[in-house]
């Protein structure tokens, strides 16, 4: 928009007297363009605090010492081509103090040929007190809400959205720009999002409240269409004659699946209390019955009737066999633990895994490390590892691969926080992959419940991953599943580890030197990973060393992550994950686009291969569950690696 101009006036000294005189109560002042002051009036002398006799004759500049918003020579230079100039600026008082001012400057032509500026000044101080007051204020508010973890969503009263902070953003996976101005329902999904509007319009019409005021347990709608439930507490305030609403939101996800775990976990406990019982009382009646079986064929002669009591015998032992499945479930079989060797005994019982599985299942045996000694039931681990690799036979019709990988964990207060049943501290795995058809979530959630059982009748008990977890668990250890449909099952066995022996003092200097510091950097690293548990985990960790830390809950935000950051020198993903676009697709495609990345994959898989269909170039690999040493170990090797 071009600059109006205003035509400088001519005017006289004595009319310019005579205007002085009758404004004199306005903030006015009169003086050259060399800055020599000629009028001073009363509003001037009570604004800055020297009388008229103070100041007539001198320079404008010497006296105020004006700070100004652009150069001073563009001000005589403005007045000269548009005959005017305005603005803000400081100026100072007799005492010394700053006052602001909104100042506008005419160009007057006097008689004799000279020009004189007319300038009127209106003190803003307390103005822009109270809106440094407001800012510092804004300022803070952004802060805070910046800051806590909670989405907060405002809407005006025709339902579009005025305000979306940080965590709002990272919650549904929208950056503000895009969710700005639109309907809030965008954030829902049916039949919340056809419905909303009408929820509002019966609340301005009829005062009946639904959910303002009250916390409520609601579906939310991310960017990439999943569904998440959340709680929505809605207040609401009158600001300029219009009502406007604020939601805090708090994503569920996270306590859902703790509570869901614990809630399993107190479940089993009562069912394997329950079956362990009646396994005991059953256990007495078949003692009972085979006792006396074997009194009445002694009894006997060779027969027909010596064959049916036979064949009463076998269903007895049979039904005993049954019974100690469902003792071992409810963590009541009698258990012989002893130090043992879990290397040499995996390795002698692959033979008999071998003939087992038969020739069109491959058999792989992995050992980490020499120490992997455990305190258990040898016995008891071996029958509990065969009725693993009979699940993975039968989910391989086909064939296969069954990988069986066993090393020395910790497990440390981080992993531990994300699964409650878990303690930490040092374990041997026993990790057992198989390639064959998977498990879906539902079907995950019950494949330790007792008698559950995806086989045809007939074809199995449903007991044996249930006898697995009673083992495991009367072991002091953790039983965990991690499968995907169509890639494959990892059942991880995690036992106590053997203690190492007491040590005089001196023995082993080693033992006595603290762990050294964890490495450390600056790097930008983009964590990918669907889990908000571990998500979270995992950026706590990077940040804590040092790391500046992106993060993404799929692949496609991920993409936009990194098309907006060219500092990020590390992709950090899981390999499996919903959405659509797996962590092996995403780091191909972010490949594409930068050659240069660094890319660290982690899965709950024992091999790498196992989880992601093709193989990428100069890439890395993190088994879950790592250590913070795991991870802070390898990341720095990776990154170095690219020097």
């Amino acid at each position: 928009m071009p600059h109006r101009l205003v035509s400088p006036r001519t005017a006289s000294h004595h009319e310019l007297d005579a205007m002085v005189h009758i404004l004199d109560g306005a903030d006015i002042l009169i003086h050259g363009f060399d800055g020599t002051i000629t009028h001073w009036s009363i509003g001037c002398e009570n604004m800055y605090g020297w009388t008229r006799d103070e100041v007539v004759g001198q320079n404008v500049q010497d006296l105020l010492e004006p700070v100004l918003p652009e150069p001073v020579d563009d001000i005589p230079s403005q007045l000269r081509t548009r005959g005017f100039w305005q603005g803000e600026l400081v100026h100072r008082h007799k005492s010394g103090r700053a006052v602001h001012v909104a100042s506008r400057c005419v160009m007057v032509n006097l008689p004799d040929g000279s020009s004189a500026v007319i300038q009127t000044n209106n003190d803003i101080t307390e103005l822009k007190q109270a809106q440094d007051v407001v800012n510092a204020r804004e300022a803070h508010l952004r802060s805070i809400l910046e800051t806590v973890p909670d989405a907060m969503v405002v809407i005006d009263e025709r339902g579009a959205v005025t305000s979306f902070s940080k965590a709002a953003e990272e919650l549904f996976g929208m950056p503000s720009d895009t969710v700005c101005g639109k309907n809030v329902s965008c954030l829902m999904p049916n039949p919340y999002r056809d419905e909303h509007d009408g929820y509002i319009d019966h609340y301005l019409t009829t005062g009946e409240k639904r959910i303002i005021g009250y916390g409520r347990v609601v579906t939310g709608q991310r960017a990439d269409g999943t569904l998440f439930p959340m709680e929505l507490h809605v207040g609401e305030t009158t600001a300029n004659g219009h009502r406007i609403f604020t939601g805090f939101i708090r994503d569920l996800t996270s306590r859902y699946k703790i509570e869901e775990d614990l809630r399993q976990a107190q479940k089993m406990e009562a069912v394997g209390q329950l079956t362990g019982g009646i396994a005991h009382d059953f256990n007495n009646l078949l003692t009972v019955i085979s006792g006396n079986l074997e009194m009445i064929e002694d009894k006997l002669s060779p027969g027909t009737v010596m064959d049916l009591l036979r064949e009463a015998q076998d269903a007895t032992a049979d039904g005993a066999k049954l019974t100690g499945q469902l003792l071992a479930f409810g963590r009541r079989q009698p258990l012989n633990p002893k130090k043992t060797d879990l290397g040499q005994l995996v390795t002698g019982f692959s033979d008999l895994l071998r003939r087992t599985l038969g020739e069109n299942i491959e058999l792989r045996t992995v050992i980490s490390g020499s120490n992997v000694h455990a305190l258990v039931d040898a016995s008891q681990l071996q029958n509990a590892l065969l009725n693993i690799a009979l699940n993975a036979r039968d989910a391989m019709p086909r064939g296969g691969t069954l990988t069986t990988e066993i090393s020395r964990v910790r497990l440390d207060a981080d992993y531990a926080k994300m699964y409650p049943e878990i303690r930490s501290g040092e374990f041997v795995l026993v990790s057992m992959t198989d390639t064959g058809i998977g498990m879906t979530d539902e079907v995950k959630k019950r494949a330790i419940e007792p008698f559950f059982t995806t086989k045809d009748v007939g074809s199995g008990t449903g007991l044996g991953l249930s006898m697995v977890y009673g083992f495991v668990k009367q072991s002091g250890g953790h039983l965990q599943l991690y499968s995907e449909v169509g890639r494959g099952t990892t059942v991880r066995i995690y036992l106590p580890a053997e203690k190492a022996e007491s040590r005089g003092a001196g023995d082993d200097p080693q033992m006595e030197q603290p762990s050294p510091a964890l490495p450390r950097g600056d790097e930008s690293i983009l964590v990918v990973e669907d889990d908000a548990r571990v998500r979270r985990v995992a950026v706590a960790r990077l940040s804590s060393m040092g790391y500046t830390v992106l993060e993404a809950d799929n692949a496609h935000r991920a993409l936009e992550i990194l098309g907006t950051n060219d500092e990020i020198a590390l992709l950090f993903t899981d390999i499996v994950m919903p959405g659509g676009v797996t962590g092996d697709e995403l780091a191909k495609e972010a490949r594409s686009r930068r050659p240069s990345l660094c890319v660290l994959f982690t899965s709950g898989y024992s091999e790498p291969s196992l989880a992601g269909k093709n193989a990428i170039a100069n890439t890395h690999w993190l088994r879950k569950p790592y250590t913070a040493r795991d991870l802070a170990l390898l990341v720095r090797s990776v990154l170095d690696s690219k020097v």
